[in-house]
Parts: C-alpha cells; sequence; structure tokens
C-alpha cells in the first residue's frame, strides 16, 4: 500500500508511520515544520514534505491518514477528497489495528506515557514481545515512540482529546486517573467523566479494568523499594503497570526488575547536567496543574537542600483560562524558591476559536502574589536565566510548548 500522514511531525502520527514502514508500506507524509521527528523519520527512509500541498497528494496514494489537527479545509485533505482516496483520522487508523491485536490501551488525563512506557519495558523483560505505540520517545527504542513486536499484543496511550480512545478496541485498559483536562473540547469536568466511562464500557465480557488504586497496597511497598524515578505520581503509574502485567501472567520478580530499571522518558523529568555553572537541568512536560503540582513537589523531594529556579510555560489560552485558578494555588503553595512564568504557547489547529480570554501569563503571576513567582518574555528567557541562576543550582524547566529548546541551549 502507499500511505501518506498529514501531520506525521505529530507523536502519534509518527508512531504509526513507523508501523506502517515495518509492515511494508510505502510510506510519505507532510508536517508544517522541521522538527528532530521529520528528521528522525527521514533517517527511516519515509519521504517527508515541509508544508501542506496538493501537489503532495498524488492520484495512486491507497490511504491518507490525517493528525487530529488536521481540519477539512486543509489542501491535502481537499486533493485527497477530490481524488477519492480513503482519509482517517489517526485515531480511526489506530482504531483499525487495535482489532487485530491484543490491546492494552493506557488512558487518563496525566501519566499515560510513563505508565505506557513501564508497562511496555516489562512486557518486553518478560520475553513477550509487544508492538508500542507511546506518545514520547524511548532511549530503549532508539529514541523513538514506536517498537515493533513479533507477538500479538499491542500496547498504545489513549489520549481521550476529541475522544479518541472511542475508535480502540482493548482487551485491557487502563485508566491512570481523570481530571480536569482538554476543557477546550469537553467544557465541562461531566463531559470529561462521560467520556471515560463510554470508553471503559467497549471493553469486552472477557476484558480487564485496572483502576488507580492506594498506595497502600502490598505492591506499592514493593515498587516504592525499586523505582528510580521521583515522585509518588510514578508510584501510581508503576503500580498500574505492574497489575497489567499479573494479569498477562508475568512474575513479580521479572515485573520489579523491569521497574528498577527504568530511567524515565523524553521530558518526564529528564535530568542532564550542564557545562553552563555547573547546572542540573530537568526537562518536563507538564502543563495541567496537578501535572505541575506533582513535577514540583518531585523536585523539591529529590533536591531537598538546593535551590530549585522554574521556568514554566502554560500550554494553550484556554487551558490557562479554564484552570487559572488551580494554576494561582499550586504556584502559591509550591515551596520552589524561585518560579518564572513565560508567554503561553499556543498549538496551531487547536484554539482555532480568536475570542479575547484575557488570560495571559503576566496576569497570572499578578493574581499568584508572591515575590517568588514573576513574569519573563519568552525572547529574554535565556538571557535572565544566565545572568541571575547561580553555580550548583536546579534549572527546572516545565510545558509541553516548545520550551523544552531552552534546555537544549544548557
Amino acid at each position: 500500500m502507499k500511505i501518506h500522514l498529514i501531520g506525521i511531525g505529530g507523536i502519534g502520527v509518527s508512531a504509526l508511520a513507523q508501523y506502517y514502514l515495518e509492515k511494508g508500506h510505502q510510506v510519505s507524509g507532510s508536517d508544517l515544520v522541521v522538527s528532530e521527528i521529520t528528521d528522525f523519520l527521514r533517517n527511516k527512509g519515509i519521504k517527508i514534505f515541509i508544508g501542506n500541498f496538493a501537489k503532495n497528494i498524488s492520484k495512486n496514494l491507497d490511504l491518507v491518514v490525517c493528525s487530529p489537527a488536521v481540519k477539512p479545509q486543509n489542501v491535502e485533505y481537499k486533493q485527497a477528497k477530490k481524488y477519492k482516496i480513503k482519509i482517517q483520522t489517526y485515531p480511526e487508523a489506530l482504531g483499525d489495528l487495535t482489532k487485530e491485536y491484543y490491546t492494552i490501551a493506557v488512558a487518563g488525563s496525566h501519566g499515560k506515557s510513563t505508565t505506557t512506557a513501564m508497562l511496555a519495558l516489562v512486557l518486553i523483560k518478560a520475553g513477550l514481545d509487544p508492538t508500542v505505540i507511546v506518545g514520547t520517545k524511548l532511549k530503549e527504542f532508539g529514541n523513538s515512540n514506536f517498537r515493533i513486536g513479533k507477538s500479538k499484543i499491542l500496547v498504545i496511550e489513549a489520549c481521550e482529546y476529541d475522544s479518541s480512545f472511542l475508535n480502540y478496541y482493548p482487551k485491557i485498559i487502563v485508566v491512570t486517573n481523570i481530571d480536569k483536562e482538554h476543557l477546550d473540547y469537553f467544557k465541562t469536568f461531566a463531559n470529561v467523566k462521560k467520556a471515560f466511562d463510554k470508553f471503559i464500557k467497549k471493553l469486552p465480557e472477557d476484558g480487564h479494568l485496572i483502576q488507580n488504586i492506594s498506595l497502600n497496597h502490598p505492591d506499592a511497598n514493593k515498587i516504592k523499594k525499586v523505582l528510580k524515578v521521583p515522585g509518588q505520581h510514578n508510584i501510581y503509574n508503576a503500580l498500574a503497570a505492574f497489575q497489567v502485567a499479573k494479569i498477562l501472567l508475568v512474575p513479580d520478580e521479572i515485573i520489579l526488575k523491569a521497574l528498577s530499571e527504568f530511567r524515565g522518558t523524553w521530558r518526564r523529568f529528564e535530568e542532564k547536567n550542564s557545562k553552563f555553572k555547573n547546572l542540573r537541568i530537568i526537562s518536563d512536560y507538564g502543563h495541567h496543574p496537578n501535572e505541575v503540582k506533582a513535577t514540583l513537589q518531585a523536585a523539591r523531594e529529590k533536591y531537598p537542600n538546593k535551590k530549585i529556579w522554574c521556568v514554566f510555560q502554560p500550554h494553550q489560552h484556554q487551558r490557562t483560562y479554564y484552570l487559572f485558578n488551580d494554576f494561582v494555588k499550586i504556584f502559591r503553595e509550591s515551596l520552589i524558591d524561585k518560579i518564572i512564568i513565560t508567554d503561553i504557547y499556543d498549538v496551531a489547529g487547536r484554539e482555532t476559536k480568536k475570542i479575547n480570554l484575557g488570560t495571559s501569563s503576566e496576569k497570572l503571576v499578578k493574581a499568584v502574589k508572591k515575590e517568588s513567582v514573576i513574569y519573563c518574555a519568552t525572547e529574554d528567557l535565556e538571557k535572565f536565566a544566565k545572568k541571575n541562576i547561580n553555580s550548583g543550582e536546579v534549572l527546572l524547566i516545565m510545558g509541553a510548548g516548545d520550551i523544552y529548546k531552552l534546555a537544549e541551549k544548557f
């Protein structure tokens, strides 16, 4: 088959592209900008177009897969329609795959990527050889977000945004937690819960549901002793992976050995040393108030006696607007020494309603009313940080946008 993917630089779509390539299909894709992911895919042999143009769609394509951010007015989408080529969204295409495998879907507002990664590494260690599609890059996968396996087990990260996960047909569902997330789509927390309820009801009679359980669980105590990544939230993530592995009859000792070797994922409390002033740099993807809170707590637990700076980039005006008071509370209560809030990052295709929400990073800082929480414009961040941060301190760089580039500069 000849398959073209629009928005191939996306973390999910890029994994699906690699799956098609492994299965012997001829794969091409387009994205608006060059990125680490598009370069990685090009090096794998996928034809990459930068920019969306009608000429990228040839008449002899068998399938066009679109990122959820791609709208019907997209020129490549319209050209595929004109040629009467089969078009699927990423969730629809992945949904077809889930029917072919014994699928384990990891869902939840937070912790999906880490839990999926932990579970995948446990199953690999146990010799179950799964195929894995995860929303982050893993060193164990050659810095990729995808792994092809020879067994009939498929482990996927199942996102709730746009009710995407309702396209999937899993035999095991993990729900890490349910929170006020993606309110730009769901509008209310009640709607978030309804979507998860619908997803859980897709389980067959012989299916399994793993839900968040108490940290007093006996298996949690075993995990606490071996887990190297910091934070209570990671004990919850590991506990979910542990329970799934037990359903698949993996012995406890193999599960614990794999979890003890887990070193984290791309941009989830990812630590590096910097030659500049001997700083300890932590890069983290956290962008929801509860994720931010968990990461700040984990940083303070790990470095109780060091001065910690946090640079936080809010993600989307709508999220910042809906969760404004939650952000204020978390930053006000934080034990981090200095928090720098920079400009809000907008996601292409997600905030199409150009309504004036009256939300800004400056407004957020003013509402926190704390001397240790300040605003700095994105273009001034590097200069400010290099001038003010002292030798041997910790710099935590957090957000789901392009703020990770600041970590690379150090």
